[in-house]
């Protein structure tokens, strides 16, 4: 990358403290950007847990029977006569 010309180094060092002392370190805040971005994600997670409710509800699943154990209830009331 080139080195920058005299002129911008100057510009840059006059704007540094001009931008140091606008900025008050008791009174920083997240501000009404930081709320945006907070209350998108607060929505995005919203709708990943209702959508993730309603594909679980939608889950059949039945577990396998144990290796040892009878395959279906008759042959197991049979088992036990």
């Amino acid at each position: 990358m080139p080195d920058m010309s005299a002129s911008a180094n100057l510009a840059m060092t006059h704007l540094v403290p001009l931008a140091a002392k606008e900025l008050d370190e008791n009174k920083v805040t997240p501000g009404v950007l930081g709320f945006i971005v907070f209350a998108a994600l607060a929505v995005g997670v919203w709708m990943l847990m209702k959508s993730m409710n309603r594909h679980m509800g939608r889950v059949n699943f039945e577990e396998a029977p144990e290796p040892g154990a009878p395959s279906s209830p008759k042959s197991a009331a049979a088992a036990k006569e």
